[in-house]
């Protein structure tokens, strides 16, 4: 009697998408929903459970090969062995971390007391990095709020850690004031805002014409920051003095 043998049950097809690289599998979230995704763009809503762990592993692979390419013998010198690898968290984890991480939660309350007198905070420290050469920017960030009794008010630590998710990314300083202006904007609807920028860029003092002692300070004015001169000249008025300057 001829014994028909059972048939062995086989490995599962490889999932359509293994061995893709999982920036690629962002990527292509991204455009799909045709979403921008340039250097000071925060991500997070497109990067599944456990990727960002993934992408830490891709961009530690891929700074290997960068080392490599500079002639780095990251094999024998002590000093550079786990470079890579730290290169990779300081950007995921830190320095960029504001492209990565979804909005951190801010308490808001009702301007209860119908507050609407000129509220300044500052200065703020904040750090960045150049979009052009990646070197860093480090500088002091004044913010001027005219509530009315609609606005949202937040609490003061509050500022700093939602300018500090703005900053986390590749910026210009340009692009960079404007961004926190528009988050703080939607999210208290005062009668005005104003923000003051000055940093060091490292682009300039670092490499390029080496200047240390060039700053860049640029401002961003809405609503009756905007329409009334002598608002402004008050809120600047008062930066100045804080900066002592």
């Amino acid at each position: 009697m001829k014994v028909t043998p059972l048939p062995t049950p086989s490995s599962p097809p490889p999932a359509a998408d293994e061995g893709v690289p999982v920036s690629q599998k962002i990527r292509e979230r991204l455009k799909s929903a045709q979403r921008r995704f340039h250097a000071n763009d925060n991500i997070a809503e497109f990067i599944e459970p456990g990727e960002l762990e993934a992408l830490l592993d891709e961009v530690r692979s891929r700074m290997v090969t960068v080392l490599d390419s500079l002639v780095i013998d990251t094999e024998s010198d002590h000093n550079t062995q786990d470079t890579a690898r730290r290169v990779a968290k300081m950007y995921l984890n830190e320095v960029f971390k504001g492209r990565y991480v979804r909005q951190p939660t801010v308490t808001e309350f009702p301007n209860v007391e119908h507050l609407n007198e000129l509220m300044i905070v500052g200065p703020v420290t904040v750090r960045s990095a150049c979009s052009h050469h990646l070197c860093p920017i480090i500088g002091k960030l004044w913010i001027g709020v005219m509530p009315n009794e609609h606005s949202n008010l937040i609490g003061l630590s509050k500022y700093a850690r939602l300018a500090e998710w703005i900053m986390s990314r590749p910026q210009i300083q340009e692009e960079a004031v404007t961004q926190v202006a528009d988050l703080l904007q939607d999210k208290m609807q005062p009668d005005g805002l104003a923000i003051v920028m000055e940093a060091d860029h490292f682009c300039m003092q670092w490499r390029g014409v080496r200047d240390m002692d060039s700053k860049m300070i640029n401002s961003v004015m809405r609503g009756s920051f905007l329409k009334d001169a002598n608002l402004r000249r008050e809120f600047l008025a008062l930066v100045n003095n804080r900066k002592g300057g």
